[in-house]
């Protein structure tokens, strides 16, 4: 038996035969040079081509791996349609190149200055570009996609491999995935994240490794090729307890979130578009507390309408059947950026962001209202203004609301009664707690912003600064809920830190009225609660 360990990994276990992935080589681009004219249009061809294959990708990382993974497809079409990078192509094809080698030439240009960019997340990006220069080259060339698996149920092993290949995989026969160099914030890591693919990863792959038996343990980061009997029974007990833990966690799926001595704790979902509504429910979501609007405005060059986006709220609303629905407008900014917003989409998470670019910006604003007001009519479901700051941006917010009401209703169309909350995710808002508490109907806690406002600590960058559970921050949490209930306000935690088990019952004891998380630590989070008693009198902090 050989133990490979690697350098981070994948949870979940798998056991099956090795595939090789074969190494992505550079595309052939031989072959007679057209006129530059003729060049053109090959190029423009086979560009309309990559694009019309991203979107095919998009509805099928959509189905099986959600909004956000799915994105990851938009931003290829969005560096397709980059015009730097169209001129970039277009001038070597008028120096008298072929289109194949100068989309290979444009392609390597970008990778380096992807490559060279401090950022991680920008470095990440030459991974993009090398796939869809290897998409447009392809359809340059004719070459057609292999089945990497070769038909069978297989651990692939590849020393790279792009999100356009792992999401053509047949899911079903990808038992695991071992790689050398897909790095933990690549799209390609994002995307079998959210597809639930066991992998280890930073893995040397060696040629003989073809067809031999090996068992992946990502939980705990090892490979093990040839593994004993004793490894592989190991790994049988820990894949069957996984399969026995989804089956008692499904058990909790139609349940109220109900601790021992009858305290309330619902549980709703945080989700990024209409097609997760129905997933959300599926994992026992007892409403959706945050639908981040911005997810349909990001990685495109034109902004959603009132009917585009009223046909992504109302198929939430639809598919939680009665259930609450809080939608938040729209915000954009720090890590999120919108390119349909032009200079405006501002890249500072102290920028013109949540409810301070909505008001400059009545021409988005209103459309997201009316389709927000037309969706209320369809089932319950609030409105959620995002970093706020003072009263008066509530106010006018509330103003511009009615007026959008009055619009419909002079148009023949009835709005729902829509309630109007806010983010407290700044230390001005939780400072003004009280302020606020009379123009909102509830509160919702932006644990994420919230930090890093405190903090001075950008989530992105500041590594062991960034600390959620500060006592700062718990602090700040504490002052809002007793903020609010001292004027009437549910106070709910809509951030990452909702989902921390260490802290659950802190918040529950705080008076926390509801937490909205990720549908993935649903079920295990209302598994805990229903187990916890708090009539032992203990500290909330």
């Amino acid at each position: 038996m050989e133990a490979i360990r690697g350098t981070w990994s994948i949870g979940g276990i798998a056991l099956g035969p090795i595939r090789i992935c074969p190494r992505m080589g550079r595309t052939d681009t031989a072959g007679p040079t057209l006129s530059p004219e003729e060049e053109l249009n090959r190029f423009e061809a086979a560009r309309r081509g990559a694009m019309d294959q991203l979107e095919d990708l998009y509805g099928r990382a959509l189905d099986q791996a959600g909004m956000e993974a799915a994105a990851i497809f938009r931003i290829h079409q969005m560096l397709l349609e980059d015009p730097d990078y169209q001129e970039a192509v277009h001038t070597s094809i008028r120096r008298g190149e072929g289109a194949c080698q100068a989309v290979q030439r444009a392609g390597a240009r970008f990778t380096a200055l992807f490559s060279a960019m401090e950022d991680e997340y920008m470095q990440a990006r030459a991974d993009d570009m090398r796939d869809i220069t290897r998409r447009v080259a392809d359809l340059l060339t004719g070459v057609r996609e292999e089945d990497l698996l070769g038909g069978e149920p297989s651990i692939l092993a590849a020393e790279e491999l792009s999100p356009s290949q792992l999401i053509g995989l047949d899911r079903d026969k990808l038992l695991g995935l071992v790689t050398r160099d897909v790095g933990a914030s690549s799209h390609t890591a994002i995307l079998a994240r959210a597809m639930g693919v066991p992998a280890v990863m930073g893995v040397e792959i060696q040629e003989d490794w073809q067809g031999r038996t090996a068992m992946l343990d990502g939980d705990r980061g090892w490979l093990y090729l040839d593994p004993t009997e004793q490894i592989v029974e190991e790994g049988e007990q820990m894949a069957r307890k996984g399969r026995e833990e989804r089956l008692r966690l499904n058990q909790w799926r139609d349940r109220d979130t109900v601790t021992l001595d009858g305290r309330e704790m619902p549980l709703l979902a945080n989700i990024g578009s209409g097609a997760e509504g129905e997933l959300a429910r599926q994992k026992g979501a007892q409403g959706v507390g945050l639908f981040r609007s911005e997810f349909l405005f990001l990685d495109r060059d034109t902004c959603p309408d009132e009917e585009e986006q009223f046909a992504a709220y109302s198929q939430v609303v639809r598919a939680m059947a009665g259930r609450p629905v809080v939608i938040r407008t729209l915000d954009v900014g720090g890590d999120k950026q919108a390119p349909c917003l032009g200079r405006e989409g501002d890249s500072s998470p102290l920028g013109c962001r949540g409810i301070r670019l909505s008001l400059a910006r009545p021409d988005l604003f209103r459309p997201q209202l009316r389709a927000i007001l037309r969706s209320g009519a369809l089932g319950p479901v609030s409105l959620m203004l995002p970093m706020v700051t003072a009263p008066w941006e509530v106010r006018r917010a509330r103003e511009i609301l009615e007026e959008c009401r009055s619009e419909l209703r002079s148009q023949g169309r009835e709005p729902g009664e829509v309630r109007v909350g806010i983010m407290v995710e700044t230390p001005a808002a939780v400072v003004l707690a009280d302020e606020l508490a009379l123009e909102a109907d509830f509160f919702s806690l932006g644990t994420n912003d919230l930090t890093q406002y405190t903090l001075a600590a950008d989530r992105c960058r500041a590594g062991g600064a960034y600390d959620p559970r500060h006592p700062a921050v718990l602090r700040m949490i504490r002052h809002t809920v007793e903020a609010g209930h001292r004027h009437g306000l549910r106070v709910s935690i809509c951030g990452d830190l909702g989902a921390d088990p260490d802290l659950t019952e802190t918040f529950l004891r705080m008076g926390v009225d509801s937490l909205s998380i990720s549908p993935e630590f649903i079920l295990p989070l209302r598994e805990l609660i229903s187990g916890l008693d708090l009539s032992e009198d203990r500290p909330a902090e």
